[in-house]
Formats: structure tokens, C-alpha cells, sequence
């Protein structure tokens, strides 16, 4: 793992096209501004890892297993669609 040290304001690159900027520095928090191309999905961790989860249940779903209706019974509470906000 790299550390690096940054300051308010400071960015560290990744690649040509990901951009990490420090934003604010409150206590023992750091709030991170990321730019990056709409292509490159940015999650944090613990969203990341639902997804993942998610997703390799959903792979070993038959079809038949499937509710009639075509609802999303199944879907984690934390995945089901939320109001638009910012990325994180």
C-alpha cells in the first residue's frame, strides 16, 4: 500500500484521469473530492462490497426463483434505488 501525505487542497492523481483531492480536514475525518471519467465507478468500500455480494448472489439465482411479478423482494434494502445525491 502507498501512504502519501496531503494537505487541504491537495490532490493526488491516478493515472491521467482520476483525481483525488483532500477537501476538509475535521478531527479524525477527511472528506475526499473525487473527479474521475464517468466510466470508472467510485464507491465506498462498504457500498462496494454490497454490490459484490449482490451480485454473486444474483449469479447463482435459477429462473425459477425468481418472484412472478418481476418485484425486487430480493434485493438488499441498502441497494434498492435511492434519491439522486452526490457519488461517494
Amino acid at each position: 500500500m502507498l501512504v502519501l501525505s496531503r494537505q487541504r487542497d491537495e490532490t493526488i492523481m491516478i493515472g491521467d484521469d482520476v483525481e483525488i483531492t483532500i477537501v476538509d480536514i475535521r478531527g479524525d475525518k477527511v472528506r475526499l473530492g473525487i473527479t474521475a471519467p464517468s466510466h470508472v465507478p467510485v464507491h465506498r468500500k462498504e457500498v462496494y462490497d454490497a454490490i459484490q455480494r449482490e451480485n454473486r448472489a444474483a449469479a447463482n439465482i435459477k429462473p425459477e426463483d425468481l418472484p412472478p411479478d418481476g418485484g425486487d423482494a430480493g434485493i438488499d434494502a441498502s441497494l434498492r434505488k435511492r434519491p439522486r445525491g452526490p457519488r461517494h
